[in-house]
């Protein structure tokens, strides 16, 4: 849970390496107050030659002694260590900004390049990132690899400068030829919201050299979470991606799956209380199938992912040599569901790898089934619909002069599909529907495919050779292109079928033959991404009611997918 990943990131933050030429007055748990509090400390500071790494943490300085300890740092040009967490325990806020300010403006006296900055647990505000302000701009800054900043309470304010610090750090570093190289970016419990987050993503992006990146609890929805995703695919050493108890959503799933397809290094992705849904976490499973080659660990407990999401996160960790560890707890599996996956991850020869499940949430209730009923009304309304607009047209051809009936178009028959209208579209059908079908929008392409196929029949040949070219002309140009995110048609598919619950409240339509029938045909063509053929072979393997009624179509398409299942 969040709580136990706060700790996690805490033990982390602990677990700093003694440094050579290291003074430490760490957890003395002592009150400075004034110069004379800390002469001794100053008088160690400026004994101590060669010193490169100073630990304050776990004291409280007030301005006064941060002064004085500031003086006597003025003359160590080789300091590269700040290990000043927890330091001002009690100040009033007022304080804490001139105490940094004089602090850094030593270092910058001194020359001293720094590597880690540590002043994470200092409730120090907004403000506080203002007092450190000209020191991250400085060259003091420019060989920076580690700054944390966990717990300070910075908000979306301090978040846009720091951000706006690191950005001006790495121009003024890159004109002289070393930009900065940050690896290690902490900054969890800060209340950045989305504005703070995408501030810091474009900081980022800049970078390019971030090789951890820590922001759990940070009240981050799917804007701030798009932002860092986009943001970290452009830092390919990262190892370490924690988001911990932030909300991605559907949306800020994908587009951090999408992310996690142009890394290769990543080792730990902590996504745990990110609400990343069953349909995030499919396109989640396909981009750790598709890459990850040195995944260790991957939390996305808490998630309401349900159970058929959750086989295939654990069928997407197949062949990791690497992994230790798989933390899908606290989701909506159910009983069944538990079982399934340990028996899954058993097969694999994982099963010691799954965390426990012992807080799973059960399968979610079951939503109401009048909505097939209304369904069907639906489908009955628009055939009345169609109706009324031919019998609209003969009373117009009675009250006006003769007139040469409208050509068939592909929108028409997208509003109302039927056998006939798919024939009058004429030889040109697959060109006209790639003109009206927005490739782009995986849900539109999905839908688009849904309306066509569901006039397909099998013992009409025309009809039958009609559906087929025009679902092939659409997919295969959606698929071909680079931006088309296949995972999202999938689930979107799925979803519209009735078998993924969606959090858009999409209503299912009535599932015909004729959508197995084409999925059959379209899972055997050489476009069709075999990443996809696991989805969608879980979910057919479903007991689910929309499905009784093509039961025949279902395994039809089952013995299909099992036999162009890519081999392992």
């Amino acid at each position: 849970m969040a709580t136990d990943a706060v700790a996690q990131l805490a033990d982390s933050l602990a677990k700093t390496q003694v440094t050579e030429g290291e003074l430490s007055y760490k957890g003395q748990g002592r009150k400075f107050d004034n110069a004379q509090s800390v002469e001794e400390i100053v008088k160690e500071i400026q004994e101590f030659k060669g010193l490169q790494a100073l630990r304050l943490e776990g004291n409280t300085y007030g301005v006064e002694a941060a002064q004085a300890i500031a003086k006597a740092l003025e003359t160590k040009s080789e300091f590269k260590y700040c290990y000043w967490s927890d330091m001002f325990t009690g100040r009033l806020r007022s304080e804490i900004p001139p105490a940094l300010n004089s602090l850094g403006a030593a270092l910058m006296t001194a020359g001293a390049r720094l590597t880690v900055l540590d002043l994470s647990d200092n409730a120090f505000g907004p403000d506080g990132v203002k007092g450190i302000e000209k020191l991250l701009k400085s060259t003091a800054c420019h060989t920076l690899q580690e700054l944390r900043l966990n717990n300070c309470g910075m908000g979306i304010g301090g978040g846009k400068i720091l951000a706006a610090a690191l950005t001006e750090c790495y121009k003024q570093s890159s004109a002289q030829g070393t930009p900065l190289g940050l690896k290690v970016f902490i900054a969890g419990r800060n209340r950045l919201e989305n504005d703070g987050a995408t501030a810091l993503a474009q900081a980022f992006q800049l970078m390019g050299s971030l090789e951890e990146v820590h922001v759990p609890q940070n009240g981050i929805n799917h804007p701030g979470v798009t932002a860092l995703a986009t943001a970290m695919q452009h830092n390919p050493q990262l190892r370490v991606l924690n988001l911990n108890d932030n909300t991605f959503t559907k949306k800020g799933a994908i587009a951090m799956a999408q992310a996690l397809k142009h890394l290769r290094s990543v080792q730990v992705i902590n996504f745990g209380d990110c609400l990343v849904r069953s349909e995030g976490a499919i396109a989640i499973a396909e981009a750790i199938t598709e890459g990850l080659p040195i995944l260790k660990e991957l939390n996305l407990s808490f998630g309401e992912i349900t159970g058929e999401a959750a086989l295939l996160v654990a069928q997407s960790v197949e062949g990791k040599a690497t992994l230790e560890k798989l933390d899908l707890n606290g989701n909506c599996l159910g009983e069944e569901g538990c079982d399934a996956l340990r028996e899954v991850m058993d097969g694999l020869n994982m099963g010691d790898l799954l965390g426990s499940l012992s807080d799973d949430e059960g399968e979610p209730e079951e939503e109401d089934d009048d909505e097939d009923e209304d369904e069907e009304d639906d489908y009955e309304e628009e055939e009345e619909d169609d109706d009324v607009e031919e019998e609209d047209s003969s009373v117009n051809q009675v009250s006006s002069p003769p007139s040469v009936p409208r050509s068939p178009d592909a929108s028409s028959f997208l509003c109302f599909p039927s056998p006939d209208k798919l024939l009058k579209l004429g030889t040109k059908r697959a060109l006209l529907f790639e003109q009206q079908v927005d490739v782009a929008d995986a849900g539109k392409t999905a839908e688009a495919f849904l309306k066509i196929s569901s006039v397909y029949n099998e013992e009409d040949k025309d009809v039958k050779s009609a559906v087929l070219d025009s679902i092939d002309a659409i997919l295969r140009k959606a698929f071909a292109s680079p931006s088309f995110q296949g995972y999202n048609f999938i689930s979107s598919l799925l979803v519209m079928l009735g078998l993924l619950k969606s959090e858009d409240k999409v209503k299912p339509v009535r599932v015909v033959p004729g959508h197995l029938q084409a999925l059959e045909y379209v899972v055997r063509q050489d476009y069709f991404p075999q990443d996809h053929i696991a989805v969608l072979e879980a979910f057919m393997s479903r007991h689910i009611q929309a499905l009784e009624s093509c039961s025949s179509s279902r395994n039809i398409l089952k013995s299909t997918l099992e036999q162009v299942r890519p081999e392992n």
